[in-house]
């Protein structure tokens, strides 16, 4: 019998990837392409996004010279979050696309909190005030370009605009729809009280689509530029943060996820939407339930930073095994130095686009080794109070998945296992939002009854990481001292009271 397959695409930041998997989530085959960000201005992150078709395109037709596209019984798309165009009447964009990294809309961010109230975009969206979903932009292309909000015949995500390309007519999910801020994530519609603020009509978004849903098939030109066959089924997938939750199985009591990547992002699956500065709170995957999820925007990009800046940076193919060795002989603690990642701001719990980072307690005898391991403890820490938090309010967590770059690092996973008090395991995929894309078209297909028979059968594990019992006081003792420091920070400037020592 001819072997099946299901094309995961994940469009991330930098690439496209596009995965052939088959039923039990074994990547038969796959193809990748670049696309590349503009900066024209410290505070702009910017795409053209018809070069996330560009490479859509190439991906997709390397991939297809490696498997027979008449297997293929589906695809689904993984999008970077965060991410918008706007288009006008014939499908062309107005204006390059706006990336999550983008901060132009960082001074009206209090203002539509403000005029709204913060509670309430909170409630409605699941996100606390901060300037990465769209909404922002949104409101501050209505206060600076108005003409341009105006002319937009459609404001579409990563996941709508490949969507509108492969099948022509753009259809957004629950999941691509949710990181924009708009969406009423307990109605699961674009919440028509933000829309009407922000003078939006609501037929400027696309339709939503629960995940997993038939929402198209492979057009004919598509088909010609692809290599996928015309009529091949197109599923609803969503955002790649969403999707890699399911990738690793992460949509149920009791599991979480956790990304060591260039952004740091983990949580877990409630089936209420439960509110905290501690966490975004998301629609599931699935689209049964919530995924809590604590976000850093300096995960391994701070720890790339420091060796970049300080240690010679990573051309040299040793540096990691280097400092890793060196990290792991300091234990808990990093010989008193401890840090601050907030080299992009801080996202949960402080939600401060001003914080930054830092090192306290070097000494004489510091070296990179310190830094290192006290950056990976700062990360680690971060993500460990806001999971302390989720358990807090009755959120079940049981056992960590990781996945990223940083999940090769034994002494990391190690960190967290004993950090959190639970037992780490490895997934084998390096790619686990383009894998619950797939498990998005597998569901759409038929070859599951739901998400989570989809997500036992294709899910892969590797090894666990026990935490030990022995070091819980030490990083206790570390955490207080390294959440702490952000309030030491933020106040230097402080007048001490007169007298005062």
């Amino acid at each position: 019998m001819t072997e099946r397959y299901v094309i995961g695409m994940d469009s991330s930041t930098q690439s496209v990837k596009a995965v052939a998997w088959t039923a039990d989530g074994t990547p038969r085959a796959e193809g990748r392409a670049p696309h590349v960000i503009a900066t024209p201005h410290p505070l702009h992150a910017e795409q053209n996004a018809e070069d996330w078709w560009t490479a859509a395109c190439a991906a997709l037709s390397a991939l297809l010279t490696q498997i027979d596209p008449a297997a293929v019984d589906g695809i689904a798309i993984s999008n970077q979050r965060e991410t918008m165009v706007l288009l006008d009447g014939d499908g062309t964009p107005l204006a390059p696309a706006t990336l999550w990294l983008d901060r132009r809309a960082q001074d009206v961010v209090p203002l539509l909190a403000e005029e709204l109230g913060r509670a309430r975009l909170h409630a409605i969206s699941g996100k606390p005030v901060d300037v990465i979903p769209c909404v922002y932009r949104l409101k501050y292309y209505r206060e600076h370009q108005p003409e341009l909000l105006d002319r937009a015949a459609q404001i579409l995500s990563v996941h709508d605009f490949l969507t509108l390309k492969l099948t022509g007519t753009a259809q957004a999910s629950w999941t691509s729809g949710d990181p924009f801020g708009i969406l009423d994530i307990e109605a699961k519609v674009w919440s028509r009280e933000i829309l009407d603020h922000l003078g939006i009509p609501l037929s400027k978004l696309p339709p939503l689509n629960r995940p997993g849903t038939r929402i198209g098939k492979i057009s004919a030109d598509a088909a010609a530029l692809t290599g996928l066959l015309a009529g091949t089924p197109v599923f609803a997938g969503g955002g790649d943060g969403n999707c890699a939750g399911l990738g690793v199985n992460a949509i149920r009591p009791g599991t979480v996820y956790l990304n060591l990547g260039t952004a740091v992002v983990g949580g877990c699956w409630s089936a209420t939407p439960e509110l905290s500065r501690y966490w975004r709170t998301l629609v599931s995957p699935s689209g049964e339930g919530y995924l809590l999820e604590s976000c850093q925007r300096g995960g391994a990009y701070f720890v790339n930073w420091l060796i970049d800046t300080f240690a010679g940076g990573r051309a040299d193919p040793k540096i990691f095994e280097r400092l890793e060795a060196e990290a792991t002989g300091l234990g808990v603690g990093a010989g008193g130095v401890t840090a601050l990642s907030y080299l992009m701001g801080n996202m949960d719990p402080h939600w401060d686009e001003h914080a930054r980072a830092g090192f306290v307690g070097l000494g004489p005898e510091t070296g990179m080794g310190h830094m290192y391991r006290a950056g990976l403890e700062a990360i680690t820490l971060e993500f460990v109070r806001s999971l302390a938090e989720m358990r807090r309010m009755g959120v079940a967590a049981e056992r960590i998945f990781v996945i990223g770059g940083g999940a090769g690092s034994p002494l990391w996973r190690q960190m967290v296992a004993d950090a959190s008090g639970l037992p780490v395991i490895r997934s084998l995929s390096n790619e686990a939002s383009a894998l619950g894309a797939g498990m998005s078209a597998a569901v759409g297909a038929g070859w599951y009854p739901g998400f989570r028979d989809a997500a036992d059968a294709m899910s892969r594990l590797a090894e666990e990481v026990l935490p030990d019992p022995a070091t819980a006081e030490a990083w206790a003792a570390l955490s207080r001292r390294q959440g702490n420091l952000y309030y030491a920070v933020r106040d230097l400037d402080e007048e001490r009271p007169a007298g005062e020592d």
